[in-house]
């Protein structure tokens, strides 16, 4: 009787599974590829769990030169091996040329541009170049190449963008469009969270409205949330993921090791492969469909709304402007610290009365008094 039961739960797991990996992309695999034994026991349970795409880093471009910067090419050799042994495709790491010809020579064909890069137009170009190159390379007399030792399979072929470090969303776009313009077919986006001075729950802040307008820009592109780069510690990574799900990202790339406590790097953000099964199966996963009829007067309502709050923002710029005229005419400076700090703390007192955080109060009224003194510094 209990083997029976265990059977059903061990089912019911695997088609929980089965049906999450399914319904969405997900890449895993340690920060770093450390040693042949890490790499095939991680590519071992993360392919019996069913996962389809290993990621490792093997050179690893790291703040501080003391920190520990990958084993370099020799991994490669160990993820050649996974790849061969489970049937795994395997994604690293490439930040210049010489990276990414090694990875194409051991028959490496799903590469990511890092943060770091991504923000460098230079080395994003000289990535694409690379690629150009490698793609003429592996033609023979116009035809394509099956891909293969030094060769490019523009079938498979698959480059991974991350979002840049800072939340400009330019220079995400410009990586975007360097890579469209090798002709490379697969492109995946990464959304892993933006680098930021104030003080935040997550190592990352998410913006998740930078994620959702890349979206709306490339809608073709799939886009992936890395929960592990924006919290920073394993315990926000489900939360994270959840809210990437739910916000129709189309999957996750997480960080695994079998010992994260031991891992050379980021050991803090890691997760076992027990604990991403857990994850994963933890997911509430929506499904689209048809929206009922009453969203659609919501919607009708939030029109109004936002025309109504439109046109006091306009009102309140012809004030602001007014007032302008008047520092102008009698040689005031124009940005007041005194005025402007009383009025940020009179807005964040009302935003309780509203059930707005203040936070968001705050943030509102710092982007409309920024333009509002653009407009007094055109006079």
């Amino acid at each position: 009787m209990f083997c029976t039961f265990a059977k059903i739960i061990n089912f019911n797991g695997a088609y929980i599974m089965y049906d999450i990996l399914n319904s969405i992309k997900v890449i895993a695999g340690p920060c770093s590829a450390e040693s042949k034994e890490q790499v095939l026991s991680l590519a071992e349970s993360l392919s019996a769990m069913g996962v389809k795409i290993f990621r490792a880093g093997v050179w690893k471009p790291r703040s501080s030169p003391d920190s520990f910067e990958g084993v370099g090419e020799k991994a490669l050799d160990w993820l050649v091996c996974a790849k061969e042994k489970f049937g795994l495709r395997i994604a690293i790491e490439v930040a210049n040329r010489e990276h990414l010809l090694k990875a194409i020579d051991k028959g490496i064909d799903m590469v990511w541009i890092g943060s770091r890069s991504t923000a460098n137009p230079f080395v994003v170009q000289e990535i694409a170049d690379t690629i150009t190159y490698a793609i003429a390379q592996s033609s023979d007399f116009g035809e394509k190449s099956r891909g293969g030792k030094g060769k490019i399979d523009l079938d498979m072929f698959t480059v991974i963008i991350k979002n840049p470090v800072n939340p400009d969303i330019s220079l995400w776009c410009g990586a975007i469009e360097r890579i469209m313009a090798t002709g490379v077919k697969n492109i995946i986006l990464v959304h892993r969270g933006f680098t930021s001075y104030e003080r935040s729950l997550y190592r990352n802040s998410p913006l998740w409205n930078i994620a959702i307008e890349i979206k709306r820009r490339y809608p073709l592109i799939p886009i992936l949330c890395d929960p592990s780069h924006i919290g920073g510690k394993r315990e926000y990574i489900f939360q994270i993921s959840q809210q990437a799900i739910d916000l129709m990202f189309d999957g996750l790339m997480i960080e695994v090791h079998p010992n994260p406590d031991e891992a050379l790097s980021d050991s803090l953000q890691q997760v076992t492969p027990d604990q991403l099964r857990k994850i994963l199966e933890g997911l509430n996963l929506r499904k689209a469909g048809k929206l009922p009829e009453y969203i659609g007067a919501l919607r009708e309502e939030i029109d109004e709304i936002d025309k109504k709050v439109i046109a006091l923002l306009g009102e309140r710029i012809k004030i602001s402007t007014q007032i302008g005229d008047c520092k102008k005419e009698n040689n005031l400076p124009i940005f007041q610290n005194e005025r402007y700090s009383k009025m940020l703390e009179n807005r964040k007192t009302l935003s309780a009365q509203t059930g707005l955080s203040e936070e968001f109060i705050e943030n509102l009224m710092k982007l409309i008094h920024s333009y509002s003194v653009e407009e007094q510094l055109r006079k």
